[in-house]
């Protein structure tokens, strides 16, 4: 008798009861998730964190300091922190930092404030200069600044110069090599994958395309590189040498000298850095711990010193009644001052925040104008640019803000370059760092096609069309004509570029033109050359706003993309959720600092793998309707 009807029969009907299974695990899974967080969320009243008396508010900073947030799915960021993972590319928005500090200054409860530094990973001069800014007027309250690590890299201890005492691991390393700006080139690669780059630009020092048509760094770029990265490098050393009490040539740039130096010292990394007065003291982590017990006494559990991390702090001091009150300041009825944060990369259409859209940077601006409450914007750029075409679109909301009588200052952070300048340039004042990243006014558009790559393999493109256009794509080779029409096309970008530079800075396009070309300026040069208007801050920029407005009295509104209803319930249960959750996983103390925490993943291979994941991303997303981009590669140092 033949049974394997029925064999198959029990097969699938235990993978039924199996799938059945499985799918009520995974329900019921999201029903206690929910019904925690609905928990939490009603109960979140009794459960706030609680700032101690005589603490160490602990500036405990892990990644990226941002202007703006990229946007990141609830769900993601509660199994993140559910399952207790770190994110891949941690931020940190700078308005948080700055605000912790201003509050933790005229907080009777904090004692001294601690900078745990060796998670941070990238900044940027101009951020950092706004943070070391706040650390600087904490201390004049009489509060004491402490900075402690296993390490230091450059970025971490520009902001660790702030403090009254520095410590370091006696195994530490600390080691400063000023900025560079070194990038992977391709030219050879693409030649041995038979792939034809085709390349159109305007600009002697426009050296974004560089990497795919050159295996090294022109002459023109390295001249204009230098400049800036020089600049900066000034800049830094010039902060930290007033701030550290010694002269600038305490700065060892000669290897030689360091080598001499290291050696004095024992070859010791540490020891030189004390040595060298970059650090005040070499303590083992028991002996920071003990003397910070010290200061501030013990904690709660006895383990460890009484503090604070800046996280908490945040929760701990944004009451509802702090909430409510910022509900009322942002109502109608008071003049405003808007700021629009356009901060990453310029693409076309509506983008989420982290990324400048076209379409969705514009439609903040259009808020602007409509609110009869707001009186003036500050644009705040942080960008390196990207689609000339977006850029435009932002450009043309720039001027009808204008045209209603509402004036526009541009507020220019860490970078403001390229499209970043673009959509700066039509603002009535134009604010910038001296360490901001600038200029860069050049245009360009690349295409590759892989007629040889697909012919060695045997595959070949053929056909008939009407036009001589017609079946123009990357699996042909690109004709002359096309090559004219694409030259043209951004000759004419460029020229709209200078055309609207000089409209609006009161020059010629002769003037415009030989600073131009897209060379990079750093934001103190930028104002000696006529490219901005005013050295100053965010603060300085919303100030000068109101006061062409001619206001009064008047209150800041941010501007941002509102998040939907349903978003915002989900992102409050599943946030109430994961603290339940780590609460029964966990029995730590939640706000418990690791003195030695580092965040930055220093292993080779990873730091290969994202590099290369960065600019294979970067070059996916370019995406302006006709191929034109106006955008600064260079545009970071390291």
């Amino acid at each position: 008798m033949n049974n394997k009807p029925g064999i198959i029969k029990r097969i699938f009907s235990s993978l039924w009861r199996v799938l059945s299974f499985t799918r009520s695990i995974v329900v019921n899974l999201v029903f206690f998730i929910l019904l925690f967080g609905f928990i939490g969320v009603i109960s979140s009243g009794d459960e706030q964190v609680q700032v101690p008396d005589k603490t160490a508010l602990v500036l405990n900073l892990v990644g990226d300091v941002v202007e703006q947030k990229r946007e990141v799915d609830p769900m993601e960021a509660f199994l993140v922190e559910a399952l207790e993972q770190q994110e891949d590319q941690p931020e940190i928005l700078l308005a948080d930092i700055l605000d912790v500090i201003a509050k933790a200054k005229n907080d009777d409860r904090v004692e001294i404030l601690v900078l745990q530094l060796q998670g941070l990973n990238r900044a940027g001069l101009t951020k950092l200069q706004d943070i070391a800014k706040a650390l600087e007027d904490f201390k004049s309250s009489g509060k004491t600044i402490i900075a402690l690590g296993d390490q230091f890299s450059q970025d971490q201890y520009y902001l660790a110069s702030t403090a009254n005492n520095i410590w370091l691991n006696p195994q530490g390393f600390m080691l400063l090599d000023g900025y560079g700006r070194y990038k992977m080139y391709f030219k050879s690669a693409l030649d041995k994958l038979a792939i034809n780059q085709h390349i159109f630009r305007v600009g002697t020092f426009k050296s974004a395309v560089e990497p795919f048509i050159r295996d090294d760094m022109s002459a023109a770029a390295k001249e204009a590189n230098k400049l800036w990265l020089t600049d900066l490098w000034q800049q830094y050393k010039e902060d930290v040498a007033e701030r550290r009490g010694f002269a600038i040539d305490n700065f060892d740039e000669n290897i030689d000298t360091l080598v001499a130096k290291f050696s004095a010292a024992n070859s010791s990394f540490a020891q030189y850095a004390l040595d060298n007065n970059w650090v005040d003291q070499l303590k083992s982590r028991q002996e920071m711990r003990t003397e910070l017990i010290d200061l501030v006494g013990k904690n709660k559990k006895g383990d460890s010193y009484s503090h604070i991390g800046y996280q908490d702090y945040i929760a701990a001091t944004n009451s509802l009644l702090d909430e409510s009150a910022a509900d009322a300041d942002s109502g109608s009825g008071s003049d405003k001052v808007a700021i629009i944060v356009a901060k990453g990369t310029i693409l076309d259409g509506t983008q989420k925040p982290g990324t400048i859209g076209g379409d969705s940077t514009a439609k903040l601006l259009r808020q602007a104008r409509l609110n009869d409450d707001v009186k003036a914007v500050v644009l705040r750029v942080d960008s390196p640019g990207g689609s000339a075409y977006a850029s435009e679109i932002i450009r043309q909301e720039v001027e009808l803000l204008k045209k209603a009588g509402k004036p526009v200052v541009a507020s220019m952070g860490t970078y403001a370059a390229s499209g970043g300048y673009w959509i700066s340039a039509p603002a009535d004042l134009i604010y910038a760092a001296p360490s901001t990243i600038t200029g860069s006014i050049g245009i360009f558009g690349m295409m590759m096609t892989f007629e040889d790559s697909l012919s060695k393999m045997g595959i070949h493109t053929d056909g008939v069309g009407t036009t001589d256009m017609a079946g123009f794509g990357p699996t042909q080779a690109l004709t002359p004509g096309m090559a004219k029409l694409f030259q043209l096309s951004i000759n004419k970008g460029y020229q709209d570029f200078i055309q609207l530079v000089a409209n609006n800075r009161n020059m010629t396009l002769a003037e415009v033109d030989s600073i131009a070309q897209g060379r990079v300026w750093s934001g103190k040069k930028a104002k000696e050359l006529g490219l901005v208007d005013e050295l100053g801050s965010l603060t300085d920029a919303v100030v000068a706003a109101a006061n062409l407005a001619k206001l009064e009295h008047y209150d800041t509104l941010l501007i941002e993309k509102e998040q939907s209803s349903r978003s915002k319930i989900m992102q409050q249960i599943l946030g109430k959720s994961s603290a339940v959750i780590s609460f029964f996983a966990t029995s730590q103390e939640h706000s418990s600092i690791d003195l030695t925490s580092n965040a930055v993943n220093n292993k080779p291979i990873s730091q290969f793998i994202k590099m290369m994941k960065a600019e294979l991303t970067q070059m996916n997303q370019f995406n302006d309707p006709q191929g034109r981009y106006t955008l600064c590669i260079a545009c970071s140092a390291n």
